[in-house]
């Protein structure tokens, strides 16, 4: 399976996670993000894109997860139905951050809070299967100027 994120040029050489809190980690724990798509990775990025904004400094990371991996997946009416409202970052960082202490997936498919029925997968860089997850390639990309921040 291949998934995507997109990172500034200076981060796409390697799959490295920096260990910033976010939806489904807490401060500390490493996860890298990626998406099911381009365009989720895009809107992502969007999204939570701050002093960088949207220039010509980024890059794709299209990424390869071999099949034979297993995947653990949130499903998505298993959740709070105020799950994606920010307030709620605790409910899901217990439940990435409970995912990466377990070390039993390499994976965690997540459903996206940006756009229903579509997913973002984690990758766990410190699972004993990370060195199978690799880079397939690195792709320049440029936002469109019509999207602002």
């Amino acid at each position: 399976m291949k998934v995507y994120r997109i990172t500034l040029n200076k981060w796409s050489k390697d799959l490295k996670a920096s260990g910033y809190p976010g939806r489904w980690n807490s401060k500390g724990i490493f996860v890298i993000y990626t998406s099911s798509s381009r365009a989720l990775a895009s809107l992502e990025n969007v999204v939570h894109r701050t002093s960088e904004g949207l220039n010509s400094l980024f890059s794709v990371i299209v990424i390869d997860i071999p099949s034979q991996l297993q995947i653990k997946e949130i499903n998505q009416s298993k959740l709070p139905r105020d799950w994606f409202e920010y307030d709620n970052y605790s409910n899901c960082q217990e439940i990435g951050d409970q995912w990466i202490n377990e070390a039993k997936y390499p994976v965690l498919r997540v459903p996206s809070a940006i756009i229903n029925k579509e997913y973002n997968f984690l990758i766990n860089p410190n699972h004993k299967h990370f060195g199978k997850i690799k880079i397939k390639k690195v792709e320049s990309f440029k936002f469109d100027p019509r999207i602002k921040t």
